[in-house]
């Protein structure tokens, strides 16, 4: 979405944004915007109705469909035509409140992550971007030490390595990332990679180089560094990602720099961005950016990478903040956007 004039107008791009319906003062849909690709200003332009608690929105391949999970006890996952805005059709996950989800790399099948009954989701995309109904479900199994947010299986991230050729799934209640074989459209399990109990994994980064993935942890603010090859996740390195003291802090999405150099970190309590710098296979704290809302519970760079957008789920706005690619720094950029109850943002890798 261009527009050329004498004056040069800038050129905008399209965004999505996920959000809770249900909830009081919650959202119409999924929210439709665009921003600016010079500035990174965002601004609402509409609406996609029909969508309950589209909590985590995803786009095809090719950015013709959008996937978006509807985060309710009956869970379901709806497709939308990127182009008219309509919802295709939707289909039941089996499972309880999914919150995440995921293509493989083929564009052939989708993968949700049912969180409250800790279970994986499979089904088909139809050549006319719809979904077939669910060919498999996979139950994970497992518990950790705090009572309220562990006492069972909370699958809350799922994604393929680099290579396309295994799909991990962060599991918050068992304290647990699963790595899954994906062939013929069924996941297999190949192996377990366990984090430190009560520490309540949340979700999973790779660096490009795929030898290295970074997990964020919900219940214990912590990074861990992790080495990975051919389907196994070894954690390493712990890092706090709020200073001790003070809020109680959530981590929530964590980033790679496309260059490899820098993670980055959403802090719901704490209400920043944590800066990493890539050293070999650990991390070091660089510094915290203010996120100018509360509670980031999603995190993402635009396309090119000069943008970060945070959804401040608390404060119902998302900013947008222009990256330093030499030095990773995160510097305010636009006016923040006032939106109810943003959870993801969705900036279109084709416009």
């Amino acid at each position: 979405m261009t527009r050329g004039t004498a004056e040069a107008a800038p050129a905008t791009r399209r965004v999505f944004f996920g959000a809770y319906t249900t909830w009081s003062g919650g959202a119409k849909g999924i929210g439709i915007g665009t921003y600016d690709t010079v500035t990174g200003q965002l601004k609402t332009t509409g609406v996609i109705t029909g969508v309950v608690n589209p909590s985590f929105v995803i786009e095809s391949r090719d950015g013709r469909f959008l996937y978006a999970v509807n985060e309710n006890t009956k869970g379901e996952v709806t497709a939308i035509n990127a182009g008219t805005l309509k919802v295709v059709n939707k289909q039941a996950t089996g499972g309880a409140d999914p919150c995440h989800l995921t293509l493989d790399p083929s564009g052939k099948f989708l993968i949700t992550a049912d969180y409250s009954s800790g279970s994986l989701s499979v089904f088909p995309v139809n050549p006319d971007g719809s979904l077939g109904a669910r060919t498999q479900k996979v139950q994970h199994k497992g518990s950790g030490p705090d009572k309220e947010r562990q006492e069972g299986p909370h699958a809350h991230h799922v994604v393929f390595d680099p290579a396309g050729k295994y799909a991990l799934a962060v599991d918050l209640g068992a304290d647990s990332v699963f790595v899954y074989s994906f062939v013929n459209g069924q996941l297999k399990l190949v192996s377990t990679a366990k984090l430190k109990p009560g520490a309540g994994p949340r979700h999973i980064a790779f660096h490009p180089n795929g030898r290295t993935a970074y997990v964020a942890n919900e219940l214990d603010s912590t990074i861990v560094s992790c080495a990975y090859a051919d389907g196994r996740l070894t954690p390493g390195q712990v890092l706090k990602t709020a200073p001790s003291g003070g809020v109680r802090n959530y981590p929530a999405e964590v980033l790679v720099s496309g260059d490899g150099k820098y993670v980055y970190l959403s802090n719901r309590g704490h209400d920043s961005v944590a800066h990493f710098a890539v050293n070999g296979p650990e991390l070091s704290l660089v510094g915290h950016t203010p996120v100018g809302g509360k509670y980031p519970r999603h995190v993402t760079f635009d396309p090119s990478g000069a943008f970060l957008f945070a959804a401040n789920q608390n404060s119902n706005n998302v900013t947008s903040f222009a990256v330093d690619k030499a030095t990773g720094k995160l510097t305010p950029s636009g006016t923040p956007l006032q939106t109810a109850i943003p959870v993801c943002v969705l900036p279109t890798r084709l416009g």
